[in-house]
This record gives structure tokens, sequence and C-alpha cells, in this order.
């Protein structure tokens, strides 16, 4: 009863600053615990509802192994698409040992060359498998740091084939 008596007794301009102060204080501390939930808390999706099998290109170095891997822990089956088959092989092994009862088919292709051959050869490859997820992550870049006018143009002809030709195709 006494704060009451209190809030009554202090001038209206103050009631309303306070009002607001609070207003923003609970705004924020909600803000923080539903980020907290999304970031931490949260289950995560299961990715075979969009389909148990997932294309992966560029699997066998860097973000794109990884990639194979997490989605290989996931249960999903994967299509591999790389250029070299010593290395798309060795891929291959290290996740059937790993995860065992995930499919793996491999395919052949580099995107420098012909591309509308490896498409068709990916096409025949996933023919009536329920495909859920692409992860595109073939491509190239330059060797070092370049300003755009001192590309040469193999390297350039090879930047647009793969990383736009390539994505789209």
């Amino acid at each position: 009863m006494e704060i009451c008596t209190y809030f009554k007794s202090q001038p209206t301009w103050l009631l309303v600053l306070f009002a607001l102060g609070s207003i923003s204080i609970f705004k924020f501390i909600f803000t923080l615990l539903t980020s907290f939930y999304i970031y931490f808390l949260r289950p995560g999706k299961n990715l075979r509802r969009y389909g148990s099998w997932a294309i992966i290109t560029g699997p066998t170095d860097g973000i794109g192994k990884a990639f194979a891997f997490q989605l290989a822990q996931k249960g999903l089956n994967l299509v591999l698409v790389a250029r070299n088959p010593d290395k798309l092989k060795d891929v291959s092994d290290s996740i059937t040992s790993k995860y065992s009862n995930t499919q793996i088919k491999p395919v052949l292709m580099d995107f420098s060359g012909d591309i509308d051959e490896g498409v068709k050869r990916i096409k025949e490859t996933i023919e009536g498998l329920e495909v859920g997820i692409l992860i595109n992550n073939a491509g190239v870049s330059y060797p070092y740091a370049k300003y755009f006018h001192e590309v040469d143009e193999e390297l350039l002809g090879n930047l647009i084939k793969i990383n736009v030709e390539g994505t789209t195709k």
C-alpha cells in the first residue's frame, strides 16, 4: 500500500518516464531471452523433410567437405560432384566408413570443362532420387589479390564459367 501512495505523490512526467523506461527494459530482456533461445536452445531442423538426398559440388576440400560430413551425420544420402577422381574417392570412402548407412553417388565433373555434359551426368545420377538440398560450393578465385584490370583473360574466362555458368545451369 505504501508503494501506491509513493507513486501517487510523484509528478505525472516522472511516472511517464518511469513507464517508458520500464517498457524499454522489458523489451530488451525479452529480446535477449528470445535471442538466447534461438541461438542456443532451439532444436535443429529436420533436413530430411526436404528430401533424403543432397547434392554437393566441390566436396573434396574445405567447406564443401565439412558440409558433406555434416549432412551425412544428419542422415542424408549424398551426391558428390567433383573434378578430381582420387579426392572424390577418398572423401566418399571416409564418409562411408564414418557413417555406414549413408549412400553416396559420386559424379565426376569439371566446371571449367563442358558444363552441359556434366549437367547431363548429374541429371542421370539423380533421376528418381528425392533431392531436397543443393550446396553449390565449387568455385575459383584469383590466386592472390589483384585489381580487376590486371586479371588475365584466361583466368577471367574460367572465373565466369565456373562461378556463374556452373551455378546457373
